[in-house]
């Protein structure tokens, strides 16, 4: 027995070490309360804040779901949540949290998602990158990976920093994807001041396994929860974008020397591994959407192989093509009722 404990402990952290990446960093940035930097978007009556202010649960129910937005829009900067999904069967369900100026510039919108799928219980969870520039929806940068762990069962820092240079998402501080700015992107690059969101809404039609499965209101209400909220950026006026004055004011250039902005060669090997293993779509091996690749594409051998054995090549589902992305977020009352 003395000699099958040790042995015992040393698999276990093998086998950690094979599923999961190997190391975290810690991003050195302050939260927020809702009230310092958030208000409600919709379904009010679904968001219920916690008595210290620090955190926020989003419900969705058969007659609507809920989200809220950051008070200001930001021209740069590191947005992030700690976030915990809702468990059991969450089929359908879509948890979003994003960057957007759709309200605002509704034909020439930029956006950067973060995407949960829905589930259904026992199966591995999904998690879907997007990025928008200057309208461009027609030609969707998406990626889905897969997650190492269940989302529901404790909280997960979500991170997105975008800087005049790149585009970095994080999961649990290490990144996932970098999309880097070049001249090939043109006006597809993000660039005009956007707004934080965080929804919980039905994407019965799309979201889990193309719409084959749709959400099941026996199981409501769903519930996700938000904390360790961070917006480290500055603040500006959407149309004029000049900075505002505020306590949390940080000048966009400033974000590029953080710790965060930086891809280090640890984090670069963490983030190719981390594809290699669980990135199940890129838009840029999908030959189909796509048949010359986006001039921003880096191909790399082993995923193009890759890709191409599996059959992960089709993007399978056009949900957001020709309509504003802003307006299907939240879907109105009878579109809930509709979904049952």
């Amino acid at each position: 027995m003395a000699l099958l404990l040790p042995l015992l402990s040393y698999c276990f952290l093998m086998l950690i070490s094979i599923i999961s990446p190997p190391v975290t960093y810690a991003f050195n940035v302050s939260t927020l309360s809702f009230d310092d930097a958030y208000s409600p978007l919709f379904g009010d009556g679904n968001l219920i804040r916690s008595s210290d202010g620090k955190s926020v649960r989003l419900l969705l129910d058969r007659f609507t779901g809920s989200g809220f937005i950051s008070s200001d829009l930001y021209n740069h900067g590191l947005f992030s949540a700690s976030i915990k999904l809702p468990s059991d069967y969450t089929a359908g369900i879509v948890v979003a949290f994003y960057t957007s100026n759709g309200d605002i510039f509704e034909k020439t919108h930029d956006e950067l998602d973060f995407e949960f799928l829905g589930n259904i219980e026992g199966k591995e969870w999904r998690v879907q990158t997007n990025v928008y520039g200057n309208g461009s929806v027609s030609r969707g940068r998406e990626e889905r990976y897969l997650l190492w762990f269940d989302p529901s069962r404790e909280f997960h820092q979500y991170s997105i920093l975008w800087t005049e240079k790149n585009i970095i998402f994080y999961i649990d501080e290490v990144p996932i994807r970098e999309v880097v700015r070049s001249e090939a992107m043109g006006g597809d690059y993000p660039s005009k001041p956007m707004s934080l969101y965080a929804t919980i809404w039905d994407g019965s039609s799309w979201a889990t396994s193309g719409g084959r499965y749709k959400v099941d209101y026996k199981y409501a209400p769903f519930v996700s929860e938000f904390k360790d909220l961070v917006i480290q950026g500055c603040a500006v006026d959407p149309i004029q974008q000049i900075p505002t004055s505020s306590p949390n004011c940080h000048q966009p250039s400033a974000a590029e020397d953080e710790d965060y902005a930086v891809v280090t060669p640890e984090r670069r090997l963490a983030m190719r591994k981390f594809r290699q293993k669980y990135m199940t779509y890129s838009y840029c091996y999908d030959v189909l959407r796509y048949p010359v690749p986006p001039p921003e594409c880096v191909l790399i051998p082993s995923e193009q192989r890759r890709f191409k054995e599996t059959g992960h090549l089709k993007f399978g589902s056009h949900h957001h093509h020709g309509k504003s992305k802003r307006r299907s977020r939240i879907p109105s009352s009878s579109d809930g009722q509709s979904a049952m």
